[in-house]
């Protein structure tokens, strides 16, 4: 019988799976910011229910110990994740589904040298091995000649491939950003949860609103505020798995969804390349893995 960590990851993975592939499918005709726009805010809305539900008791939305300090490491990760969220979503409308999220879920690898870098982590060799698995990754997802070089060449030259390890390098950093947070402050889970949902929105709309076309977004609204409430439960379940199992279970777990969307992408969308991409998956999931258990 599955661990509640471990069914609580594994639901994840298959949400987070399913909602890149109906985002492809569906609403990638909107400009990203626009999508992320509407899929944070609406995502506000789902989560509101969730944070209710699951508070701790006697605990305010910001306790009273909280400094200015704090709340400007909590605005400087709410800005890091807009980023990496548009970003993202960016590459996903550029790119192939199946070819973007491998890249784009390297987020650990990203995450080990910052640690190192700025918290002076100590790194293994199991670590090292799960870093050389993740380049091979990226090598595998950009190979399609018989030249050797060439597939590097295009890991830094073919946008789609720019932007999605540029995503992964940002949700890294907004991921050790939120590390810090949960670690140092008092600000709750739920709080830092829902300032995420803000802060994203709060940076996507403004760029929205230039570039909305609203007969379009009237025409897919319900549609996508029913994907969001997907991407809330994901976010929810997500963050239960870290609570009730360690990250170094958890985090490989979550990351399975790349092999999902590979799955969809190329059998659903028609965006072959099924045996190669799907190896890449493997190979960064396997890489994450290595990561986060070393």
């Amino acid at each position: 019988m599955l661990s509640p960590g471990v069914g609580a990851a594994l639901a994840a993975a298959v949400l987070f799976g399913c909602y890149l592939y109906l985002y492809k499918r569906h609403f990638d005709v909107l400009p990203a910011t626009v999508y992320t726009a509407v899929n944070e805010v609406a995502g506000f809305v789902w989560y509101l229910p969730i944070a209710a539900l699951t508070w701790p008791a006697d605990t305010a939305v910001l306790p009273a110990a909280t400094t200015p300090a704090d709340l400007a490491l909590l605005g400087a990760v709410g800005v890091t994740v807009a980023a990496a969220n548009i970003v993202s979503i960016r590459a996903l409308k550029l790119g192939d589904a199946s070819y973007v999220a491998p890249l784009n879920k390297l987020v650990p690898v990203f995450v080990l040298p910052i640690e190192l870098l700025l918290l002076t982590t100590a790194i293994g060799a199991v670590q090292v091995g799960g870093v050389v698995l993740a380049v091979t990754a990226i090598y595998v997802a950009n190979y399609e000649t018989a030249s050797a070089l060439e597939p590097l060449r295009r890991a830094v030259t073919y946008r789609p491939a720019q932007l999605a390890l540029g995503g992964a390098l940002l949700f890294a950093l907004g991921d050790v950003g939120t590390r810090a947070v949960l670690s140092t402050t008092p600000i709750p889970t739920q709080t830092t949860a829902l300032f995420s949902f803000v802060a994203v929105a709060g940076v996507a709309v403004p760029f929205a609103v230039t570039r909305v076309e609203w007969p379009r977004l009237r025409e897919v609204l319900p549609g996508l505020v029913a994907l969001s409430s997907v991407f809330a439960v994901g976010v929810h379940l997500a963050t239960t798995s870290f609570d009730l199992a360690p990250a170094s279970i958890a985090s490989p777990l979550i990351n399975t969804q790349v092999i999902i969307v590979v799955l969809l992408g190329s059998l659903l969308l028609d965006e072959g390349h099924l045996s190669r991409r799907l190896a890449a998956a493997v190979l960064a999931v396997a890489g994450v893995a290595l990561v986060a258990t070393g």
